[in-house]
């Protein structure tokens, strides 16, 4: 009988901590859209309709699932009475402090980690 020579099995190395995912802008941009219009206490449809957009889109846009241009993010901005400027202000300042919201958050070991002096 003939024995296939099987591979040594390798320690397991301790993974390292997963790094905190970048927020996408159009997921940030969408935040921003939706929290205006519902601050506003405005229906998709009324800004919508001002925009001159259609509703499934903009709905799409501020769930993030469609990349605008910056004609319909500022026809978008327009109808919530802002500038494109604005919207996109709004937008950095979630942008900084979701990154600084996640680099604050310390990397604690995982139930398992080994973490070794030097």
């Amino acid at each position: 009988m003939r024995t296939t020579p099987v591979a040594p099995v390798s320690p397991v190395s301790p993974a390292s901590p997963p790094k905190p995912k970048e927020p996408l802008w159009r997921d940030v941009v969408g935040d921003v859209l939706r929290r205006e219009r519902q601050a506003q206490e405005r229906t998709l449809k009324d800004v919508a309709e001002a925009a001159r957009i259609s509703m499934p889109y903009l709905s799409e846009l501020e769930r993030g699932r469609k990349e605008a241009s910056s004609e319909v993010l500022a026809a978008g901005a327009r109808a919530l009475g802002l500038s494109l400027a604005d919207l996109l202000s709004l937008a950095q300042t979630e942008l900084s402090r979701q990154a600084s919201v996640s680099l604050a958050q310390p990397t604690r070991p995982r139930q398992g980690d080994i973490r070794l002096a030097a």
